[in-house]
């Protein structure tokens, strides 16, 4: 069995390990007694390794490895030997690019099929996924009067439409790895997280706290057809040790602590905020959000992730960081 139960030891092997997302999993993973194998893209720039070495345990337990999204020979050192494969690793560009097929499509989907294939080819026996709720909406073929679940994925040609690039790259990326997965016989797990905010082990901004920087700066989102949640990254990374140590959590995991209205999120901010410039949306074009209530997560069942909506906050005594 690829996973550890037991939560104590066995090797991992993290993909964006120096990430918003990446650092905080390395961190639980090595208080948890894991050895890891963690990737970055720059073995020589401090801001990627610098926060990773300063770990507790990672003077014992910690590898970096170097990773090259498009080069899957480069995935291989970091995946030899290990357990379970946490990939995390994909470009967050969300400014507008010149060519975002180059920049975003082809490595956030080339580099999760290299990673799939080095896990497949090293007998690695599980493999937990990190895609975005960006993967499930917008979705306007979704009928208005159900709770938006697992099962809605994004409509690309909408994303496209609206220059939602990174949007398309999370989509694409986990249908490429669901697909190599059912003809290859790996066992897969995806959490899908809403914007991920939160505290950072990491010495520059990330791409979720950049979204959230933008809207209190001013900035127009054109989402007439997005819903926005928040959770914290914390919860993100333990709810990923959970499909890990969990093998009946199968299928995608929805992770958030609520979802609303792009509308309602930006407005609810501008009421929070009245002295920043943050742009009211004066011309209500969204539909209503059905929305589902749930306890919150028991991480000690996560055979029963299966429900519409995955809670993944949890209360403050539950929480181990």
């Amino acid at each position: 069995m690829a996973s550890d139960a037991d939560g104590g030891g066995g090797l991992v092997c993290v993909t964006g390990g120096s990430g918003f997302i990446g650092s905080w999993l390395v961190r639980l993973l090595l208080d948890r007694g894991y050895t890891v194998h963690a990737t970055v893209k720059n073995l020589q720039d401090d801001g990627e390794t610098k926060h990773l070495k300063a770990l507790d345990g990672a003077g014992a337990r910690l590898r970096l490895f170097q990773m090259d999204l498009l080069d899957p020979a480069s995935v291989l050192p970091a995946v030899d030997g290990a357990r379970g494969v946490f990939h995390l690793a994909s470009p967050v560009i969300l400014r507008p690019t010149q060519d975002p097929e180059k920049e975003l499509v082809e490595p956030a989907v080339k580099g999760t099929l290299g990673v799939l294939r080095a896990a497949k080819d090293c007998g690695v026996g599980r493999v937990v996924m990190v895609s975005s709720q960006t993967a499930m909406v917008p979705n306007p073929e979704w009928p208005a009067d159900k709770v938006i679940d697992e099962e809605s994925w994004a409509d690309i040609e909408l994303l496209k439409k609206l220059e939602l690039w990174y949007s398309v790259s999370k989509t694409l990326a986990e249908k490429a790895a669901w697909d190599f997965a059912e003809k290859q016989g790996l066992q897969l797990a995806v959490l899908n997280p809403v914007l991920v905010l939160g505290p950072t082990l990491t010495p520059s901004l990330t791409g979720s706290l950049q979204v959230f920087l933008q809207i209190m700066k001013g900035e127009r989102f054109d989402m007439d057809e997005y819903f926005l949640g928040c959770v914290d990254v914390r919860d993100v990374a333990q709810s990923l040790v959970a499909l890990y140590e969990k093998p009946s959590a199968q299928g995608r995991h929805l992770c958030l602590e609520s979802a609303e209205r792009m509308v309602d999120f930006t407005n609810k901010l501008a009421d929070l905020y009245p002295e920043l410039p943050i742009q009211r949306i004066q011309e209500d074009k969204q539909r209503s959000v059905p929305t589902a209530t749930s306890s919150a997560l028991d991480f000690s069942d996560a055979s029963s992730w299966s429900c519409a909506l995955v809670l993944a906050v949890l209360p403050p005594e539950q929480r181990t960081w």
